[in-house]
């Protein structure tokens, strides 16, 4: 208890000098991989939203209503992905580079879509997953922010791998079978 009352005078006593203007003032910033790592995480995630925004138009185009709103909101919640990224790297005092992102995409049917899905977001998952390795040795508070976007990518690669597997079940040569999908997984 003594080392403890010792400690807390010792911090308090630090906590109360005046602060002195000098090169020691001027804020932390992170290093420039980890910027250059979340600068192209946030053009993965753009890539993503336009993707999902593509394949919304896609599906409104040919009548796959459900699968218009799911998209729709998949793209909405890309463009959340990306904001967080740029107000982590704005809180550390530093400005978002924002890279161009593809704003096309092509399909064929619905379920090429859920395909092209599953690679983006599983390589997404893998990004994530390497970056996180590289930040827990060289800086804990990325290490654990970055986290929370493993932990949306791995629960996307699920969704989507169970709609690949639903797909298993029909016949995705017949239209009404893919219809039917639609109305019952989307």
């Amino acid at each position: 208890m003594e080392n403890e009352l010792k400690s807390f005078k010792k911090f308090y006593n630090e906590v109360d000098k005046p602060v002195v203007e000098d090169s020691n003032n001027i804020p932390k910033k992170l290093s420039n991989d980890i910027v250059e790592i979340l600068d192209a995480r946030i053009g993965d995630e753009y890539t993503a939203h336009y993707f999902y925004r593509n394949a919304a138009n896609w599906c409104k185009n040919v009548n796959y209503n459900k699968a218009a709103a799911y998209f729709e909101a998949e793209a909405s919640s890309e463009l959340e992905h990306a904001q967080g990224l740029q107000d982590y790297l704005t809180q550390w005092n530093l400005l978002p580079a924002i890279p161009q992102a593809p704003t096309r995409s092509e399909f064929t049917n619905l379920i090429d879509i859920i395909k092209k899905a599953y690679e983006m977001e599983y390589n997404l998952l893998t990004k994530y997953s390497g970056d996180q390795k590289m930040f827990f040795n060289e800086h804990p508070a990325t290490f654990n922010f970055i986290q929370k976007y493993v932990d949306i990518q791995n629960g996307s690669v699920a969704e989507y791998s169970d709609l690949l597997n639903a797909v298993e079940l029909i016949n995705v040569d017949n239209k009404l079978d893919v219809l039917f999908f639609e109305k019952n997984y989307f």
